[in-house]
């Protein structure tokens, strides 16, 4: 396995926990509206990123070569469809503005917690050579 499909395994895998870990913490906030907000915006984002890795890795297998056109139009109907959703639960108030931030970085997270691990590899890796 090639070090880009180990850091999107880690990345699509770390989603999962850092979004449970921030669930878990957003219980303590006697909020509701703020549990949800991380719920949704978690999983809004997660499935967002595996729906894009699920594109990608499909439209670069041959024989189904896909135009970038076609990776480009279905990038921007899930943004909309995010879009629409979460102005649809903020709307609604059916969510917490700021636990929605917080449930929406979730990828973000784990990208910096992957960047971190694949550095101390590296590092790890020169010192011993």
């Amino acid at each position: 396995m090639e070090i880009q499909e180990r850091l999107v395994h880690f990345i699509s895998r770390g989603n999962w926990v850092v979004l449970a870990l921030f669930c878990s913490a957003s219980l303590w906030i006697e909020n509701p509206a703020f549990f949800r907000g991380v719920l949704f915006g978690g999983l809004i984002v997660t499935i967002n990123f595996y729906m894009l890795g699920r594109t990608l890795k499909k439209s670069f297998k041959p024989p189904h070569l896909a135009s970038v056109h076609s990776i480009i139009a279905k990038y921007y109907l899930r943004f909309i469809i995010s879009g629409i959703i979460i102005f649809i639960l903020i709307l609604g108030r059916f969510v917490s503005p700021l636990g929605l931030v917080l449930g929406l970085s979730v990828v973000v997270v784990t990208m910096f917690c992957a960047a971190i691990v694949a550095l101390m590899k590296i590092l790890s890796s020169k010192e011993a050579a």
